[in-house]
């Protein structure tokens, strides 16, 4: 009995080890078959304000109203202080914000999607955005319950993106072959990108709905997979002087860092000063950085930026 069970568990090991070896070359070859999509992973930045300096007034008031922003923000029933304090805050600043949670809240509206599977939750809110909000938007931002953007430099970032082009941005990480946007800093993608993901889900054998039975991916790993299928490969997002732009760690993580490692430039070395995401905010956290961002100001001086991002009709946002 006990070699049976022996040479049971190793069968189990190295078929799991076979299986893994498979989707790993799987993985390796997506994405190649069509070159018209193709376009390598590269760092993308901010544009340069002498750029946006020297567009005429009326080029500035186009680029300013043509980028729409549609937010997705994903929540669970145990993120009621955070729904509260995001809901507050800053998705005003969005050009639509809606909450998709995995069951129906009393307290909040939300989009109720029936699932508490993560990935799920993704596919599926991704899915009715685009049904629904196709013709309105050309970005679409999805963001977790504890994470803090700032719609406008979001919204700068974006200003030289042609949106009919596959984007799939935000803060990216290596895991093995895969390149992936980490969902903690928030993920941007193009209405191209998600036209392409939204024909993707109906291929099954390249984007399951499920992950797989011996192991699963994190809901971000599942959707780089999916979308390189279709030839959009994750670009890091960083500011003019190579600064990352969407941060997985809250300002506080980042300055303890910056205290450690650059004591003598801790607010220079900490982050970039346009900054579109941290993450891992407690509820009081998200009202303190809208002071900050939204409130606080230094008397005489004055940013004179070129641009200026309105606020949606009707919008109640600071």
């Amino acid at each position: 009995m006990i070699s049976e069970s022996s040479s049971f568990v190793k069968g189990m090991v190295l078929g799991g080890l076979f299986c893994v070896f498979v989707t790993l070359i799987g993985h390796n070859k997506m994405g190649h078959g069509s070159k018209a999509h193709h376009h390598e992973h590269h760092h993308i930045q901010a544009p340069n304000i002498e750029d946006v300096s020297n567009l005429s007034e009326a080029e500035r008031m186009e680029l300013s109203h043509s980028i729409r922003v549609y937010c997705i923000i994903l929540v669970k029933p145990k993120d009621l202080g955070n729904w509260a304090a995001v809901k507050e805050t800053w998705s005003k600043h969005c050009d639509k914000a809606e909450f998709y949670s995995s069951e129906s809240v009393k307290v909040f509206d939300s989009v109720v999607l029936n699932t508490n599977d993560m990935w799920v939750m993704v596919r599926n809110a991704y899915k009715l955005a685009y049904e629904r909000y196709k013709d309105e938007y050309n970005w679409f931002f999805l963001a977790h319950p504890t994470t803090f953007a700032v719609i406008e430099n979001l919204k700068y970032f974006l200003l030289k993106k042609d949106p009919s082009q596959p984007f799939y941005i935000g803060h990216t990480v290596k895991s093995g072959e895969l390149e992936y946007v980490d969902g903690d800093g928030g993920i941007v993608l193009s209405i191209e990108s998600l036209k392409r993901l939204s024909k993707i889900f109906e291929d099954p054998d390249k984007c399951p709905e499920q992950g797989g039975l011996l192991w699963k991916l994190s809901e971000d790993k599942q959707l780089a997979v999916c979308l390189k299928y279709t030839g959009v490969l994750a670009e890091n997002a960083e500011d003019s002087e190579g600064k990352d732009v969407f941060n997985t760690k809250s300002v506080g993580s980042l300055i303890k860092e910056a205290m450690a490692n650059h004591p003598q430039q801790v607010v220079e070395g900490c982050c970039s000063d346009m900054a579109i995401t941290f993450n891992g905010l407690a509820p009081n956290h998200m009202h303190v950085m809208m002071y900050g961002v939204y409130r606080l100001r230094a008397y005489g001086h004055n940013f004179k930026d070129a641009l200026v991002f309105l606020p949606p009709a009707d919008s109640d946002n600071d």
